[in-house]
């Protein structure tokens, strides 16, 4: 990769975000920047500079944040205070006007609109027990929210005004007790794929682009089956029971593969996905850093960097199909649980 690239990675123990430069295969830590209490997710408008960083505290919010490409600091612009709990999913939509987001511990979610990079009062709110995850279709026009507690994704239209108006059918089901968490579209946007936490499994759901409504057509499993972990529950301690515990899921192999990490034995697992949109079980496991929850991919799909919440460095990978080669490992923080290329 010849253009250089920032790597962000919030370091939810330490209240921080670090900052790597992403050049020549290798990573370099620029900068920390701290003051961000809990921060456990964040999205980029990578156009305008702009961090838009969940915080705990009473209260919580969002906290906007200007990256500067150069030293790799980010300098806080807004607050938007939160009632009922802070985010643990952000997502932007329709050119980085509105924000999604989601509260697992509040149960809700919301959309925002944002102007000048200062998040504005949500313009609808919805709820649903734990609350994971949420993504709008590529076009703006459709957003989905994953509930671990209630076992489904919700679907809905986003209006003119970023109203949130419900599909027909209004949600769509997971497996009972499978525990769905985070998602991903495909480039084509004919299919939804649904990481579940209690199973370790990716639930492919097809979409018509048309309405947007998603329909359950297979699923696939994507931790270590040599590991003998036992199927999970909401509530339970994966790692004293030796439990799945699935976590992050991300395309790759240009929408060939699907890498998804499983925290209670530490894998990084590429299941393959075939022209029509199945996936096939993982069959390759890479173990990685103490307790992944999250990773992403390079925008050319060849380099990987995965962050544990039971270690203080991130990993740099180097990916051929469903393998990866270590190449690096770099300190970020205490509870590193978000990784973003910007």
């Amino acid at each position: 990769m010849t253009e250089s690239l920032l790597v962000l990675v919030a370091n939810a123990g330490d209240g921080s975000i670090s900052t790597f430069r992403f050049s020549d295969g290798s990573l370099e830590r620029l900068a920390v920047t701290e003051g961000l209490n809990g921060c456990s997710t964040f999205a980029v408008d990578a156009g305008r500079d702009l961090v838009y960083a969940g915080v705990k505290g009473e209260p919580a919010g969002i906290v906007t944040l200007r990256l500067d490409r150069e030293t790799g600091r980010l300098s806080p612009l807004s607050r938007a205070d939160l009632v009922g709990g802070g985010m643990n999913y952000l997502a932007l939509t329709r050119g980085g006007s509105g924000l999604l987001g989601v509260s697992y511990g509040g149960g809700y979610g919301i959309i925002a609109p944002v102007a000048d990079g200062v998040v504005g009062e949500p313009v609808s709110r919805i709820e649903f027990p734990n609350l994971h995850s949420v993504l709008p279709s590529a076009d703006g026009r459709f957003a989905y929210f994953v509930s671990l507690g209630a076992d489904l994704v919700a679907q809905y239209a986003i209006g003119d005004d970023l109203s949130l108006e419900p599909l027909a059918p209004a949600t769509v089901a997971a497996p009972a007790g499978s525990g769905p968490r985070h998602l991903v579209l495909n480039d084509a946007q004919d299919a939804v794929y649904v990481l579940t936490e209690f199973s370790g499994e990716v639930l492919h759901f097809a979409r018509d682009t048309s309405v947007g409504t998603l329909e359950l057509r297979g699923a696939a499993s994507v931790f270590d089956p040599s590991k003998g972990l036992a199927h999970s529950r909401f509530g339970a301690d994966p790692r004293s029971e030796h439990l799945i515990w699935g976590a992050d899921l991300h395309f790759g192999a240009g929408g060939r593969r699907l890498w998804a990490t499983e925290r209670t034995e530490s894998t990084l697992g590429a299941a393959a996905v075939s022209a029509e949109g199945s996936v096939a079980p993982a069959t390759s496991f890479t173990v990685t850093e103490a307790q992944p929850r999250s990773f992403a991919i390079s925008p050319d799909g060849a380099h990987l960097v995965v962050a544990g919440e039971r270690s203080t460095d991130v990993a740099l990978y180097a990916v051929d199909e469903d393998r990866l080669e270590l190449r690096q490992r770099v300190e970020t923080g205490d509870g590193a649980n978000w990784v973003r290329f910007v």
